[in-house]
């Protein structure tokens, strides 16, 4: 049998194979931050994947930088995901919450302010303001030293909210230039006080408090080594984030963004971990199955799974796979996001 249709164990997690759904931002949330009915029915019908990560869930006000991404930071969202993560287990799946803060790539018409390690811009692209129009990315506010701890506990408040809303798991999102991946690498921190010194200090301080909240055992970190995406940089991105697998060691999973040829450091980050790693990065059945052998836990897909709800038994049977339209990756409605066929319905 192929090794992605077995089963592995995740900290508490037991899956029932090892396909998991990449966390995507489809900006479909209500401008409060709440997550729509809608997104019960997309996640349900893709509780085939060993595990589902959800799109990326703000943990405050603050970090909320993007337009009509969910939140948990208040009651009324944190109900707002109890019947999608409800949806999702009468599935049969299983789904961790993915936390961020936005940082620097967010935009200040949507929560307020822009604020990161240091006053860095972004300088290549744009950004989308609270009514979706293209705006040119701004100069942040450097955080003060004394405002750090507390974000760290912003998420593990979330945290806390994402399981009592029936979240089985959670994934802290350090990937993709959000605030904890601006911490991490030297082209977006110059700081010179101790979080500068030791650029894995805020990571740690997140996943600690997480995991005290929770339990490392439900715990996940999204890591993205040498993604080049929103101008991020780093000096030696295999010596830093050797650091920060080593930094945590102990959570469930480790989850790796092979953007960039990060593929390359896989094996360095996973023995610094030494626990279960997702790998994920434009990754089809063959690569899969080659990665699996290689000794990854899980293998992440993204678009194939936004388009083809039923992937794995796609996989199973050997089908052909949907064409996903991009054109309605982000916003909108049921078009692009629940309306993809599965094979029964597939002439």
């Amino acid at each position: 049998m192929s090794q992605i249709f077995s089963s592995t164990q995740f900290g508490r997690l037991q899956l029932p194979n090892r396909a998991v759904m990449a966390p995507m931002t489809r900006t479909r949330a209500s401008s409060e931050g709440l997550q729509t009915p809608l997104a019960a029915t997309y996640y349900a019908q893709r509780a085939g994947a060993g595990l589902i990560v959800s799109e990326a869930i703000s943990v405050s006000r603050q970090g909320h930088g993007y337009p009509a991404t969910p939140g948990l930071w208040t009651d009324a969202q944190q109900q707002s995901w109890a019947p999608v993560f409800d949806a999702v287990h009468r599935a049969g799946g299983r789904i961790a919450a993915q936390l961020f803060h936005t940082g620097r790539s967010g935009h200040s018409s949507v929560f307020g302010e822009i604020v990161a390690p240091s006053p860095i811009a972004i300088k290549t692209g744009e950004s989308r303001d609270v009514n979706f129009q293209s705006v040119p990315f701004e100069t942040p506010r450097e955080l003060a030293t004394h405002e750090i701890p507390g974000i760290a506990l912003d998420f593990a408040a979330a945290a806390r909210r994402a399981i009592d809303a029936g979240a089985d798991a959670i994934e802290i999102h350090a990937a993709n230039s959000y605030l904890i991946d601006e911490f991490l690498r030297s082209g977006t921190n110059r700081r010179t006080d101790a979080y500068g010194r030791d650029r894995t200090r805020f990571l740690r301080e997140v996943v600690e408090a997480v995991a005290k909240e929770i339990g490392a055992d439900r715990t996940g970190v999204r890591f993205s080594p040498m993604s080049p995406w929103n101008d991020m940089s780093d000096e030696n991105p295999q010596e830093t984030f050797r650091r920060a697998a080593e930094a945590i060691r102990g959570v469930a999973f480790m989850h790796l963004v092979e953007a960039g040829g990060a593929n390359a450091i896989t094996p360095v980050l996973s023995q610094a971990f030494g626990g279960p790693v997702i790998v994920n990065g434009g990754y089809d059945f063959a690569r899969a199955e080659a990665a699996l052998a290689a000794g990854a836990a899980a293998v992440a897909f993204g678009v194939p799974y936004l388009a083809n709800p039923d992937l794995l038994e796609r996989f199973r049977r050997n089908a052909p796979l949907n064409t996903p339209d991009a054109s309605t990756f982000y916003g909108g409605g049921e078009r692009g996001y629940t309306d993809y066929p599965a094979l029964e319905r597939v002439a």
